[in-house]
């Protein structure tokens, strides 16, 4: 079995949305995944690109995938390398392939200096959590995530 950690490509836009609605299914969130092949490659591959992707393949075939971008530390005047999407095919877990994706994200991180590695992860995820904390990772207990969208963005930008 040959495995590969790579940065993505184009033509690997379709097997990352497939992967993408399999991680949305995971967390009981597909009615909230609207993303297109189309809205992929814009947000990757655009002359500015929004995100940053490392996939996993086995034998040829992507198997799960890592999608990042750059953040900012106020505190430590420096960027930082915010993970948003894990995902390894639920066959392949514990075969070292997240492992492996986050050693890639966690050397680039070094690499481009940044002062700070993070993301999220859901709290009833104890298995993620576990394999977080077994990593390295500390999962900060005080912080919650704050997000506005749609109608309540709308509004709140004075748009509605």
């Amino acid at each position: 079995m040959a495995d590969v950690i790579r940065n993505a490509t184009p033509l690997d836009v379709g097997a990352m949305i497939g992967l993408m609605r399999e991680l949305a299914e995971y967390e009981k969130l597909t009615h909230l995944f609207v993303a297109t092949e189309a809205s992929l490659h814009e947000a990757l591959f655009a002359e500015r690109p929004a995100a940053e992707a490392l996939v996993a393949e086995r034998d040829g075939k992507v198997v799960g995938y890592a999608l990042y971008f750059h953040n900012f530390s106020t505190f430590l005047s420096r960027r930082g390398l915010y993970l948003e999407d894990l995902y390894v095919q639920p066959t392949l877990r514990g075969s070292g392939l997240g492992t492996a994706l986050l050693r890639r994200l966690a050397a680039i991180a070094v690499e481009r200096q940044c002062g700070r590695f993070e993301w999220s992860v859901l709290d009833w995820n104890q298995t993620a959590i576990d394999f977080y904390t077994k990593m390295g990772a500390t999962v900060l207990p005080d912080w919650r995530i704050v997000r506005i969208t749609d109608d309540a963005l709308k509004q709140l930008a004075g748009a509605a």
